[in-house]
């Protein structure tokens, strides 16, 4: 097996609607380490992201509240196995840029 740092997702802007970010390559499990979201308006925004197909049983972080040019760091230890998707959405387009890091292990 090989563990390699990956940047999973992004910089990518967030529409309004629950959107793939990213989805686990097959073969593969990956580890979502660090989560980091930019609110690039100065508007208050929320910010949302799941696991799976948005769903509020699935949220990893709900609506959360980001103040005008505010950084949002989540930092953690998130499984996601081969197939599995990552969706994001804010509740103002293009307000949010949101970029994922983590390990990929094959």
């Amino acid at each position: 097996m090989a563990d390699t740092a990956a940047r999973l997702a992004g910089p990518t802007q967030l529409g309004t609607g629950a959107a793939t970010v990213y989805t686990v390559p097959a073969s593969t499990t990956a580890v979502v380490r660090h989560i980091i979201a930019v609110n690039t308006s100065a508007l208050g925004v929320k910010l949302t992201v799941s696991i799976g197909a948005d769903a509020a049983s699935k949220r990893i972080i709900s609506a959360h509240a980001m103040g005008p040019n505010e950084i949002y760091e989540m930092k953690g230890f998130i499984v996601l196995t081969a197939a599995e998707i990552l969706q994001a959405f804010c509740d103002t387009a293009t307000a949010c840029t949101l970029t994922v890091n983590g390990v990929t292990v094959t």
